[in-house]
């Protein structure tokens, strides 16, 4: 629904200049495209040290549109995730028995839409048998067959952070035997749809909504270890990921856009709603918190649990405040995506 700039909550008050690299990253890919062209040129031009001059080319250019869901609601689920930072060597041995796996050989992966049009964004996963495309293996059946064997690509001394850095979609590795931190990226997925483990938890009445955080579930496994593959097993999905250098540590990981995530000014959002890339000016609250976080941030990622017009996951950084401030953050918020004055909204 188009708005004012007026009518966004803090608008005034964000300061346009921490959120300007995030944009102009973003324009790297959308000005390829003619409704982004003209913005994304004209942007070359703004001072990037000056907040008012940044203020007005949005104001200029750009059109908020608020989002609402096919109900009318207008608030959603706000979530937080960081790059977490995981301890491992290239050989198995001593503490490092948990294996990060590369992609399958045997994984197919199908672009839908070069068949159908109307599935832009579905990709379909599965196995070649024969002349038909089956189900890839689960993430029990991973655990448990040999599918994937010799596919490993670090090992990783602790089970409960290679499943949580499945969650958060890539991370980094500090490599013992060679003495070098690597970052472990996405490359892909078993098909199956994620399922959170939190909800399970809820679901069995092990743990209440409130507690079902990062650090709730992880204080509930050290509990109830013999349980610990009954919970990972609750979530079908399974992450393969690729190695990538680390020439910056400044600079975090590629999101689905495929330009580096900035802290605290990317998100990742459902594209089949909401344009990737797109600046977007969210209004919620800080982790576990009532203080209003009202911002703009640009649109530069997408994840298995994030499925909604008005669901996004903001992206915290690297290091243990940003793990901390992702694994509380569960608030509700309002969604403004900016687009082009030229490109109407959907």
């Amino acid at each position: 629904m188009p708005a004012k700039f007026a009518a966004l909550p803090g608008w005034a008050r964000d300061d346009m200049r921490a959120a300007w690299p995030a944009f102009m990253a973003s324009c790297g890919v959308l000005v390829k495209r003619p409704d982004w062209k003209e913005s994304c040129t004209i942007a070359r031009q703004v001072n990037a040290d000056s907040d008012k001059a940044i203020r007005l080319f949005f104001e200029t250019f750009f059109v908020p549109n608020q989002v609402v869901t096919a109900d009318g609601a207008s608030t959603g689920l706000v979530t937080g995730y960081y790059e977490p930072l995981l301890h491992g060597a290239r050989k198995r041995g001593g503490p490092y028995q948990t294996p990060l796996y590369k992609v399958p050989d045997d994984l197919v992966s199908v672009d839908l839409s070069g068949i159908y049009p109307e599935l832009k964004n579905m990709r379909l996963r599965g196995k070649l048998v024969g002349k038909k495309v089956i189900p890839y293996a689960t993430r029990a059946d991973i655990e448990r067959a040999t599918a994937v064997t010799g596919k490993e690509l670090l090992w990783v001394d602790d089970e409960v952070e290679a499943f949580f850095l499945q969650v958060q979609g890539s991370g980094r590795v500090q490599l013992t035997d060679t003495q070098e931190t690597v970052r472990v990226a996405y490359a892909d997925q078993n098909g199956h749809p994620y399922k959170s483990i939190g909800r399970y938890l809820v679901d069995k009445g092990e743990l209440t909504l409130s507690q079902a955080s990062a650090q709730g579930i992880k204080a509930w496994i050290a509990g109830h270890p013999t349980r610990k593959d009954e919970l990972f097993n609750a979530n079908p999905s399974y992450v393969f990921f690729k190695e990538e250098r680390l020439p910056d540590p400044k600079v975090g990981p590629k999101g689905a856009l495929g330009v580096p995530l900035t802290p605290q000014r990317s998100v990742a959002i459902d594209s089949r709603f909401l344009p990737l890339g797109a600046p977007v000016f969210l209004s919620t609250t800080q982790a576990n918190s009532e203080i209003p976080m009202q911002r703009l941030v640009m649109a530069q990622d997408t994840g298995g649990a994030i499925r909604g017009p008005i669901r996004v996951d903001y992206f915290f950084g690297f290091g243990a405040e940003a793990a901390e401030n992702a694994g509380r953050m569960k608030q509700s918020g309002a969604v403004w995506v900016l687009l082009p004055k030229q490109a109407p909204a959907r």
